[in-house]
């Protein structure tokens, strides 16, 4: 009987605890410009840090060298502002690695969720929804709606949705359905990069009555019955045909790289394009096309 190999432990992101740090052992990886200070997104951190102080802590990861000092991943901005109020330390997170070129690339620090997320730690922590509505430069309603924004979303939604730009009523179509269709609609709109509200309504006009949560059936604004059916009918289609194409996407891409490769070994062969020069011009120029856009890619 084969033994199992023990599972190998998972690599943590960050370090247990914060640490608080000063700032004058935070070193910027980029410089913050007189153009960005003067614009509205600075002003807007500029005042929420006035009125409710850092929510979201600044990533850095320990210099390899000295290890008293730090680089900053992530949070030049909010730096920036502590600076300029002469602050003297922070509250940090403390990444385990360096990740400087791909932890912005991975994360989006302004995806809806996530600023559900700070919007709920900062309520938590105490602070009304007047001040962070002042903070935010936003009125009162837009943080209730921000505070609720996933109400009636299943975790899967949330966990697909996490990091992308998601407009608030994209989620408020997607509260009309079932988790099931929930998670079937996210995971369309994550494969096709879409998420616009009217991308939701056409998602939500497709869906069958049964995968409506009960109440928030709506007829579609402009349509017959008969034309409802038919668009849920093209939805399943559509559902169907998109689930077949995930299947075979992986084998069919592996098979479009060999065969590119494959063309592209043959177009290095003067005989054979001298060949196909005389005799198959056609096909030379449309060989030449696919290892064209080979090299774009």
């Amino acid at each position: 009987m084969s033994r199992r190999k023990p599972a190998q432990p998972v690599a943590l992101a960050f370090e247990h605890a914060t640490l608080r740090i000063p700032l004058v052992d935070i070193l910027p990886l980029r410089e913050v410009s007189r153009a960005v200070r003067k614009s509205a997104k600075y002003a807007q951190i500029v005042a929420s840090i006035a009125e409710v102080g850092i929510i979201e802590p600044p990533v850095v990861v320990r210099d390899h060298l000295k290890a008293s000092k730090f680089h900053l991943l992530d949070g030049h901005l909010r730096i920036d502002v502590l600076r300029e109020r002469q602050e003297s330390e922070v509250v940090c997170l403390v990444a385990t690695e360096d990740e400087a070129f791909t932890y912005n690339r991975r994360i989006s620090r302004l995806a809806m969720i996530q600023e559900h997320k700070m919007i709920l730690n900062a309520v938590k922590k105490g602070v009304s929804e007047e001040r962070l509505a002042r903070a935010l430069n936003v009125n009162v309603a837009l943080i209730r709606k921000k505070r609720n924004l996933l109400s009636g979303i299943c975790p899967e939604v949330a966990d697909l949705l996490r990091d992308k730009h998601v407009p608030l009523n994209t989620f408020k179509e997607l509260r009309k359905l079932k988790p099931m269709r929930q998670i079937a609609a996210a995971e369309m709109m994550v494969a096709m990069n879409r998420y616009s509200t009217n991308y939701a309504i056409s998602i939500v006009a497709g869906t069958r009555e049964d995968q409506f949560v009960e109440g928030k059936r709506k007829p579609a604004r402009g349509l017959t019955e008969a034309q409802a059916a038919l668009m849920e009918r093209e939805s399943a289609d559509l559902d169907r045909e998109f689930r077949l194409i995930e299947q075979s996407f992986g084998a069919d891409h592996l098979d479009l790289v060999l065969a590119t490769g494959y063309i592209s070994s043959l177009l290095a062969n003067a005989r054979v394009v001298r060949y196909l020069a005389q005799h198959h011009h056609s096909l030379l120029s449309e060989f030449q096309k696919i290892t064209d856009l080979s090299n774009a890619a």
